[in-house]
Parts: structure tokens; sequence; C-alpha cells
């Protein structure tokens, strides 16, 4: 299913939607969110996007999150992408500030979030292959690292926040 995405202008307000595919297609800027999880010892969860993700495949991340469903609230979605894609539900979000991200592939305002868990994680198949706690420290050394290749908008958005941690 092609689902309706949610069009943003410059200012982050929704003017109207479009199928996810010609989103992607012509790049138009839409809303997404993101989210840090850390558990009660200040690990990250990192994870590899699954090669049939239809941008960055293959990749590693470290927030949890996904495009905002047409009529949907920025909030409700990215309790819904944290419960998806990691299995996570029930958690209080920290509210981070919003950013904005573009390049060649995609064009967001993004709502960032964080969250402590120390639960069960569970990969939804479709879009996450591997997942593991990694120290800050690691983290932020496999940030430089060619052989980490890593999405570029979470490293812009939230890079340098987790260096200050």
């Amino acid at each position: 299913m092609d689902e309706l995405v949610a069009l943003v202008d410059s200012d982050g307000v929704v003017y109207g939607s479009a199928p996810r595919s010609v989103m992607r297609r012509d790049n138009l800027r839409h809303s997404a969110t993101g989210v840090l999880v850390r558990n009660s010892a200040g690990d990250v969860y990192v994870h590899r996007r699954t090669p049939t993700k239809d941008v960055y495949p293959a990749r590693y991340d470290f927030m949890a999150g996904g495009v905002v469903a047409a009529g949907e609230d920025p909030y409700d979605a990215v309790v819904r992408e944290l419960d998806e894609e990691l299995g996570i539900s029930g958690v209080e979000l920290v509210k981070l500030p919003q950013g904005d991200y573009a390049d060649d592939f995609t064009n967001y305002r993004a709502y960032l979030y964080a969250c402590r868990w120390d639960g069960p994680v569970r990969h939804q198949p479709e879009e996450v292959d591997w997942g593991t706690w990694m120290p800050l420290p690691e983290l932020i050394a496999r940030l430089d690292d060619p052989a980490w290749p890593f999405v570029p908008d979470t490293t812009a958005l939230l890079g340098d926040y987790l260096r200050t941690l």
C-alpha cells in the first residue's frame, strides 16, 4: 500500500499530502519523527536498516522513526514508529529540539524525542535487520568510521547532541 504522507512547508505547516512513492520520487518536503533510545546504563540502541528500505538502505541508525502520515499528529507518529520498528511502547518520551534535514534523497521537518528503555527490543523485519546496545563512546567513534555507514540525516540531526551527553 502506498500510504499518504503529510507534506509541509518551510515552517513545518502541513499544506497537503502525497503518496509515499511520489514524496520519495520528487523529494517533497514532509514531516518525520525520530527517537533516541537509551538504557539506564546510558547505552544507545543502534540498528541497521534492511536493504529494502526506500531511503538509506542497509545503513546504521541510532534513531527509530519514520514519516508522519497524512492527518497524523507527529507525537502519535513517533509513538507508532517506536512500537513498529523496535517493539517499544509505554515509555515517557522527552521532546528534543525540532530540526530540518534535506539532501538529494529526503527533505523533512524532524520531530525528535528521547526515551529510556531497559526491556526487550523486537525488530520489525521489514525495516530492521540487526541491532544492539552500544556504549556512547563507542557509538561516537563509529560515527567517524567509514566501515560503519550511518544514515546521514540522523547523524546531522543528533550527532552533535550525542557528543554533549
